[in-house]
């Protein structure tokens, strides 16, 4: 510090620097430069020595300064693709189930301007939302695992655990409304039986039901005498009959279906109807094969959530491979 102070002494003197006038103007600027103050050999020492102390520690420990992403291993990837092929596969069930939704609506006529009113009890409206629902869910899960969205993976995630836990509430409400239930399916039962010629489905659906478990109407074959065209006071062929799926013997030859086996049953008297048709109804049937089958709806609800805790599993690994930190993804 002091040969500086001598050598801008020297320079601003009358002699050395040209003159007074010049002197006189760079004193003031001068004394500030000179008492600034510069660093000492001891701080260059001690900088020098705290750069040599961080790079050591660079050095030994370089993790610290520039963290690695571990790359995923053969397990991981295996899981990746797994992940991928189980989503597509519900993807195109999903869209299979939304295509037979739409093509039977199309077909009845369910989405023109005069049926709109009647479409919330379509049954192929539960084909379409089902579709919808599985398709979204199960493409949000192919891209993730395709791409290492985190977004799309934390979409599938909480979608598959919404689900699980509408069957869980929903089996916990089966079993605690079980009266309830018994009263829905019934007036279930009535709607199909009031709509049994305007719907398609539901005549096939009815038709099924009353040929496999043998039975005819609600209570009893009488029930039909509550359809506009079944009815005795009604015009046409149909009147004083029941559906021919009510028959005892539906098949004319054994092969032949015979549409007309139970035209005018409704006339008859219970003993003579008794040789044509069944006389019991399929509420009773219905509930009595519901409980015989229980244990078969249960292992199939069971394996439907362990199909969803597969596909909710390896969503989850894949999610940790592409965001192990909690800062990342």
């Amino acid at each position: 510090m002091a040969p500086l102070r001598e050598r801008l002494s020297r320079f601003l003197s009358p002699h050395g620097a040209g003159g007074s006038g010049e002197s006189s103007r760079l004193l003031p600027q001068a004394a500030r430069l000179v008492e600034l103050p510069y660093p000492s050999d001891d701080d260059d020492d001690e900088g020098l020595q705290l750069g040599d102390v961080h790079l050591s520690v660079a050095e030994q420990h370089p993790e610290e300064w520039h963290p690695v992403t571990p790359k995923p291993g053969a397990f991981s990837h295996c899981v990746r693709y797994l992940a991928f092929l189980w989503n597509l596969l519900f993807l195109l069930l999903g869209l299979l189930a939304l295509g037979v939704g739409v093509w039977g609506l199309l077909a009845k006529g369910s989405l023109q301007d005069e049926r709109l009113a009647l479409l919330g009890s379509d049954p192929m409206l539960l084909f379409v939302l089902v579709g919808l629902g599985a398709s979204a869910v199960s493409l949000a899960g192919c891209l993730g695992a395709l791409r290492s969205s985190a977004c799309l993976l934390r979409f599938f995630v909480g979608a598959v655990l919404a689900f699980v836990g509408l069957e869980v509430l929903g089996g916990l409400l089966l079993l605690a409304a079980r009266r309830r239930l018994r009263d829905a399916l019934r007036a279930a039962l009535l709607l199909c039986l009031l709509r049994y010629q305007q719907e398609p489905d539901l005549r096939l659906l009815v038709d099924e039901v009353q040929r496999a478990l043998s039975c005819c109407g609600l209570r009893s074959y009488r029930d039909w005498e509550s359809n506009p065209y079944f009815n005795c006071s009604a015009p046409g062929v149909q009147a004083c009959s029941v559906p021919s799926s009510c028959c005892l013997q539906p098949l004319q030859n054994g092969s032949v279906a015979n549409e007309q086996c139970a035209r005018g049953v409704l006339s008859l008297g219970e003993v003579e109807a008794a040789g044509v048709v069944h006389l019991g109804g399929c509420v009773v049937q219905l509930g009595a094969w519901l409980r015989s089958q229980a244990g078969g709806i249960a292992s199939v609800a069971a394996v439907l959530v362990l199909l969803e805790a597969a596909g909710l599993l390896m969503a989850l690994k894949v999610l940790a491979d592409i965001a192990p930190g909690p800062m990342q993804g």
